[in-house]
């Protein structure tokens, strides 16, 4: 079954479980929030989609699409004077895309029939994830400089949750993190991570210096 959802687009990949700051100035994402903080506090969610082709910013600024994206629970809310709009909000579940629907006028922003996805676990979850925490604490202290997750430091037992924690907290290109969102169960994704975090660990081993810490922070994304 499809459900209708209100779409925010983003040059950001959005997963489950992960806080998602957006500071919002447009005129058609005011109106969305103004909508919903007008209903039931329980479906004040939309659809955040990480944008594949295009920007953020402008009524032709996107041009395409990824076809998964995560919905986003509004959990924080502080209105300025001009109209615009500081929010917290949270990765819930992931959806697909079937169809999107033309702006509205009482309703300018992008909607969309989606259909919400699953989490499967699939096999060997819970042997991947441990290979995997092992291999993201070592790719973290080089990306910091020692500074990033060490041996000691807790990762969330639950491989899902790790799954999702990995790919957010690792510094890769949008391509690469759109595609663990779309991964069709966690033991893929697991092993996804695995690939790519041993890949990187070794590029940044091999680079003369490391990014600066500051970009391992999520940053506030703008409308």
């Amino acid at each position: 079954m499809t459900q209708r959802l209100p779409l925010f687009p983003l040059g950001t990949v959005l997963f489950p479980g992960v806080l998602l700051p957006l500071h919002v100035f447009e005129d058609r994402y005011r109106a969305l929030v103004r909508d919903l903080i007008a209903g039931p506090e329980a479906e004040r969610a939309f659809g955040v989609v990480a944008i594949r082709e295009g920007r953020e910013v402008g009524a032709d600024g996107v041009h395409a699409l990824y076809d998964v994206g995560c919905l986003a629970q509004l959990h924080q809310v502080e209105a300025y004077d001009d109209g615009r709009f500081d929010l917290v909000t949270a990765g819930s579940r992931r959806f697909r895309v079937e169809s999107l629907l033309d702006p509205q006028d009482h309703r300018p922003y992008l909607q969309a029939e989606v259909e919400f996805l699953d989490e499967p676990v699939g096999a060997g979850s819970d042997s991947l994830a441990r290979g995997v925490g092992t291999v993201f604490r070592a790719y973290r202290s080089v990306l910091t400089g020692g500074g990033g997750a060490q041996a000691g430091e807790d990762l969330p037992e639950d491989p899902t949750m790790l799954s999702y924690l990995v790919a957010a907290a690792s510094v890769l290109d949008r391509s690469d993190k759109q595609a663990l969102l779309a991964q069709p169960d966690t033991a893929s994704r697991l092993r996804y991570e695995l690939a790519i975090l041993r890949r990187e660990t070794t590029l940044l081993r091999l680079l003369p210096s490391v990014p600066a810490v500051e970009l391992t922070r999520t940053a506030v994304s703008h409308n």
